[in-house]
């Protein structure tokens, strides 16, 4: 026996982001009110945010403005990154 869903919550979202987490939810089969539901219970079995939340420290900024850019070390391969990262 399933339970009676009542309960209202609503959000403003910047209307490209809700466009593309639609899509991305819609090829998960999932429509957006099961999708707030999961992060809800998420949220209660983690007692709080389900991710985590970091502000960048300079050096990283740099790397992923770079990335961004189109800058930085490209690999061919998995082992050549290792061996550049000396693991």
């Amino acid at each position: 026996m399933g339970t009676t869903k009542t309960a209202t919550a609503r959000a403003l979202l910047d209307p490209e982001v809700k466009i593309q987490a639609e899509n991305i939810l819609k090829e998960l089969g999932l429509s957006v009110s099961k999708s707030f539901e999961l992060f809800y219970r998420q949220v209660i079995a983690q007692r709080g945010l389900p991710f985590e939340l970091q502000v960048p420290n300079e050096k990283t900024m740099k790397a992923i403005e770079n990335s961004r850019q189109g800058m930085g070390k490209r690999f061919n391969t998995p082992q050549e990154l290792f061996d550049d990262l000396g693991i």
